[in-house]
């Protein structure tokens, strides 16, 4: 006997319907299974045979074949244990077959039968409402991620046994559609981290261009000595970013299914996400891949600040691999049999010591060589430098700045500035496909940037003296452009184009390449 039953497998952050398919006939009893498998699907059938026979069903000896269609797709993961459980029952005549037309499965089998959680539920959800199906049963540990989805029943399951009750028509309470207004989510945690700019003492240029940076979704590297603040000031930039919206809610959600990092006490995504990979990270696991291929910290940073401490430190294959991740805002990764694409807007935060030893030039203290310095800082490549667009060098607090009893300004205070700015943006942008000063293209910088004759003449100045590139000079722009912004101001002054200036040309020079 024939059946067949819907599931899904994740490519990217999306996920594709997949037929499992069974066909039961007597014979010599053999479980073949085909369909472009990796070997985790091919042990499948050693899963299935045992969690049906563990969970008290005798399966007859036959010749079982089983194809994952489409054929021509790579089918990866456990998730396809319980469809493949089910249809072979079906087939076999164990079970009934005529409510599967509006119902797809997922979920990992142990050899108990015990339903098991799998990373990748929430675009499965997602995919089986875009394709028309009422019910959608996953393993209990993830229920709670599927039931944010409106318009599908998300079921959470336990074991095997179970859905075999609930086909048969049994609708015991712990079988019973869950349902989770993603709106209350919202409501029950709109408290920030436990962090806020207030207590960053004294640093009034970098609280600048950290605000700068964020109205504009610009990048920005902050040079200094040890205990200046950098990592203080960055782990702070998320309390002055606008709270996540519902959709940017969903998308960085579902990056963070497919990577397996939801969970019954974190099922969907209500802040702003905070990366800060250690030094010795590889580069699949900065911008992605993997031999099951994974979103990496480019992407589970999208909506949110990827922090690079200690920068010079990464490996140097690492820091050049963020060159497309951070002009293209994509990352596609390239397979023999597939490409995935993953999501990788997000605003780059990065530390450095000016020196291996963090003083330089500070000769009373520092004891690195000329040529220790000039390696190290050049390990920060041009092109990398030129893809930042503030750079800022944050000097070492003195003791009435950290003793100060005046109170600072708090996130809440400079969070409502930005605000204000990124709603200019929107309206500027609205039915463009950008949303920030960041994202402007070449020729939309002509069109939003306008320059008047002394500002065009200062630009000019300034391209030779600090050895502007084409990008560099572009990002110039956009970071004028949000500074204007910041004044409430449509036309881009000199004053403007002058601190944009001064945040970055200490890039070109000399000082900063040695």
């Amino acid at each position: 006997m024939f059946c067949s039953i819907a599931s899904a497998a994740i490519y990217g952050i999306e996920a594709r319907i997949i037929k499992c398919e069974a066909d039961c006939i007597d014979g010599l009893p053999i479980f073949n299974m085909v369909g472009y498998l990796s070997s985790e699907v091919r042990e499948a059938k050693d899963r299935v045979r045992t969690a049906i026979r563990n969970s008290g069903f005798f399966m007859k000896p036959k010749h079982v074949t089983v194809n994952l269609s489409p054929a021509d797709i790579r089918k990866a993961g456990t998730a396809f244990d319980l469809p493949i459980a089910i249809a072979v029952m079906a087939a076999s005549e164990m079970i009934p077959t005529d409510m599967f037309d509006n119902i797809l499965l997922v979920g990992e089998l142990g050899l108990d039968g015990e339903i098991k959680g799998i990373s990748g539920v929430l675009p499965v959800v997602l995919a089986a409402r875009d394709a028309g199906y009422k019910t959608c049963i996953v393993p209990k540990d993830n229920v709670m991620e599927g039931a944010v989805v409106d318009g599908i029943d998300c079921i959470g399951a336990e074991t095997l046994e179970s859905v075999v009750r609930y086909l048969f028509g049994s609708r015991e309470d712990d079988m019973k559609p869950l349902k989770i207004d993603p709106e209350s989510i919202f409501d029950e945690d709109r408290s920030e981290m436990n962090l806020d700019f207030y207590e960053v003492a004294g640093q009034p240029l970098a609280r600048r261009a950290v605000e700068i940076a964020v109205s504009g979704q610009h990048n920005i590297l902050m040079s200094g000595p040890p205990g200046a603040g950098k990592t203080m000031i960055a782990r702070r930039i998320p309390t002055i970013m606008p709270r996540l919206t519902f959709d940017e809610s969903m998308e960085l959600s579902r990056i963070y299914s497919v990577a397996g990092k939801l969970d019954k006490d974190r099922f969907f995504m209500t802040r702003r996400p905070f990366r800060s990979p250690h030094h010795t990270a590889t580069v699949s696991s900065i911008v992605g891949g993997g031999v099951t291929p994974k979103p990496g910290e480019v992407s589970l940073a999208v909506s949110g600040v990827l922090f690079l401490d200690e920068m010079p430190e990464l490996n140097r294959e690492v820091i050049e691999a963020l060159r497309g991740p951070l002009e293209d805002r994509t990352v596609m990764i390239s397979r023999i049999n597939a490409s995935y694409i993953y999501p990788a807007r997000f605003m780059l935060a990065a530390s450095m010591n000016p020196c291996p030893c963090g003083y330089y030039p500070d000769r009373n203290r520092c004891t690195c060589t000329d040529n220790m310095v000039r390696r190290y800082r050049g390990k920060i490549s041009q092109p990398i430098l030129d893809r930042i667009d503030l750079y800022i060098n944050v000097d070492k607090i003195n003791f009435s700045e950290l003793n100060n009893e005046r109170k600072n300004e708090s996130s809440e205070a400079i969070r409502k500035r930005v605000e204000r700015t990124l709603n200019i943006q929107k309206e500027r942008y609205r039915g463009l496909d950008i949303c920030f000063n960041s994202q402007l293209s070449a020729g939309q910088i002509r069109k939003f940037c306008k320059l008047g004759d002394s500002e065009k003449t200062l630009l000019e100045s300034a391209f030779d003296s600090i050895g502007l590139s084409a990008r560099g000079y572009h990002r110039i722009l956009r970071v004028a452009r949000t500074i204007a912004d910041m004044d409430e101001s449509d036309k881009i002054s000199g004053s403007h184009i002058a601190e944009a200036l001064g945040y970055r040309e200490n890039m070109g020079t000399e000082e900063m390449r040695v």
